[in-house]
């Protein structure tokens, strides 16, 4: 074999090594292109970049949103208790109610129900920091005192 033949031989192979890893970066390339219709490496990386800054300013907006949710569900009653009696000796069962719904701050409503043979009577007290303006009967008291504990749990 003479010089040149191996001179060309090698120089084929170094053609076909070099045209390979073109080929293999050429399809990397498309395979990182694909979807896209940026038609340089740079303008890829900006689509990416205004892409990362949109999802960031979605992410503070939700951020935002999740906050004011956590501040409404705050004023939002947590605590519900339902006590049932008999304040009445002659009218038999506990026909008669007390429910307490409040949040974690103790400001809320107590609805209540006296049963009795000739009629049926519905009230309602708004509660603040635990307290009403209104009297409230023992039934009631406890009712908000046990909804006001099962809020701050």
């Amino acid at each position: 074999m003479s010089t040149n033949t191996i001179l060309f031989g090698a120089l084929f192979l170094l053609v076909a090594i070099a045209l390979f890893f073109i080929v293999r970066m050429e399809l990397r390339l498309k395979k990182l292109f694909r979807g896209s219709r940026a038609s340089s490496l740079e303008s890829l990386l900006a689509d990416m970049a205004k892409a990362v800054d949109t999802q960031n300013d979605r992410a503070d907006t939700n951020e935002e949103h999740l906050k004011l949710l956590e501040a409404r569900l705050e004023k939002q009653g947590h605590g519900v208790k339902l006590v049932r009696f008999n304040p009445f000796a002659e009218v038999g069962g506990n026909q008669s109610f007390a429910v307490g719904i409040v949040n974690k701050e103790g400001d809320g409503v107590v609805f209540s129900s006296l049963y009795s043979r000739e009629r049926m009577s519905v009230f309602a007290k708004p509660i603040t920091k635990g307290i009403s303006d209104i009297e409230l009967t023992p039934e009631e008291k406890s009712v908000v005192d046990d909804a006001h504990k099962s809020a701050n749990l």
